[in-house]
């Protein structure tokens, strides 16, 4: 996905734009009054998912996006 930005084109990495609309998604469910610590605590679930072996959101994402 290619996003304009001035004069140039910016890359979105592969799988970027899954996580942030995972994200998205889970701040219109919750509602937090904190998005910021709420988005850390998310991306950190995130990560504990990835190291213990889960589905990698990013590798998954990327697939989608192909």
């Amino acid at each position: 996905m290619a996003v304009p930005f001035a004069a140039t084109s910016v890359r979105v990495p592969a799988g970027f734009q899954n996580l942030l609309e995972g994200l998205a998604r889970e701040v219109l469910r919750e509602q937090p009054s904190d998005v910021v610590a709420f988005a850390a605590q998310h991306f950190q679930r995130l990560l504990e998912q990835r190291e213990a072996g889960a589905v990698d959101p990013v590798a998954w994402g990327a697939l989608l996006e192909d």
